[in-house]
């Protein structure tokens, strides 16, 4: 008689994603979590395109870049949530396999193309700060489109090995994934084939391209700091520093909950499962939460417009 767990099936036709096991009692609790940061998240992101797109001082580099990174935080989180609400809410656990590369591609393009666009507000800090009199002619829209552009193709072309090496192997262990959503390594891993190349290749895109992204931010931030320093008075340093809190700020919020997410997942076996797939969850979740409300509280410009619209809705409800 033919078992599931051991029947091979090159391309199952479903998947069936647990959501978090062990955790099931807490699953209406965990969702609601989720779900508020979920929507704090597209309030926030949203709100930022609206603001850009109202006020034309803010038609710069700067503001360019900081609306793609909106988009892409508006992409990401959409990208999982959904499905991981209907686990939770409707125990609708089925996803089509099809439907599960799909995912496993918006979430990883995404998220490199997220990298791209932190590696180019860095370039737009450093040449405003560096080369301010350069910047109006070295950033022009033309260029910042193409940047985008490239950022967006450079996300698609790295990532996209994982969806031909995942549709290339025999499921015959099982088609259950003890994860909320397709994630690549929880996909290889019911792979009955060698899937080294897999791992390494994921190991490769984590340490060489967006160990890359931060090697530049970090060139960026080495000649910024020494342009800083060698501006005349502290308040003048400060003062243009503070023009990249917001930004730092933002850095730290992507980078760190990702990289302790790719080494645990590889080398964290100890762990508890719910674990994993807890943190997993928070590094997707987290930075398209927390990006709208760093930008809006540390970057003078969007923090006065907000305000000045929270005015005109107050001053329209007590006329």
């Amino acid at each position: 008689m033919s078992d599931s767990n051991t029947t091979d099936f090159p391309n199952p036709s479903t998947f069936i994603l647990l959501g978090i096991p062990g955790l099931e009692a807490a699953h209406i609790w965990i969702s609601t979590s989720f779900c508020i940061m979920y929507t704090i998240a597209i309030l926030g992101n949203f709100t930022i395109l609206f603001i850009v797109k109202r006020k034309p001082s803010l038609h710069g580099p700067m503001y360019y870049f900081l609306c793609m990174l909106a988009v892409t935080d508006l992409v990401l989180p959409t990208s999982i949530l959904p499905k991981m609400l209907s686990i939770f809410w409707f125990n609708s656990r089925e996803i089509d396999f099809s439907a599960c590369l799909t995912q496993l591609f918006f979430i990883h393009c995404f998220f490199m193309t997220e990298s791209g666009i932190f590696v180019a507000m860095a370039f737009d800090r450093y040449v405003a700060i560096c080369h301010p009199l350069r910047h109006s002619t070295i950033l022009t829209n033309p260029v910042v489109a193409k940047i985008g552009l490239a950022v967006m193709l450079r996300g698609g072309i790295v990532v996209l090995p994982y969806l031909l090496l995942a549709r290339q192997w025999s499921y015959c262990r099982t088609n259950i994934i003890p994860h909320t959503h397709c994630e690549h390594m929880a996909v290889v891993k019911l792979a009955c084939a060698n899937t080294h190349v897999s791992s390494y290749y994921g190991l490769f895109v984590v340490f060489c391209v967006t160990g890359l992204d931060v090697i530049f931010i970090s060139m960026s931030y080495i000649q910024i700091l020494r342009a800083i320093f060698s501006l005349p008075t502290k308040d003048v340093q400060l003062k243009t520093f503070g023009t990249c809190g917001s930004h730092l700020c933002a850095i730290s919020a992507f980078y760190i909950p990702r990289l302790f997410s790719s080494l645990k997942s590889r080398f964290g076996q100890n762990m508890p499962l719910h674990f994993h797939i807890l943190s997993a969850n928070v590094y997707l979740l987290l930075p398209p939460m927390l990006n709208p409300i760093i930008y809006g509280m540390r970057t003078k410009e969007i923090r006065g417009r907000i305000l000045q619209l929270f005015a005109q809705k107050g001053t329209k409800i007590f006329s």
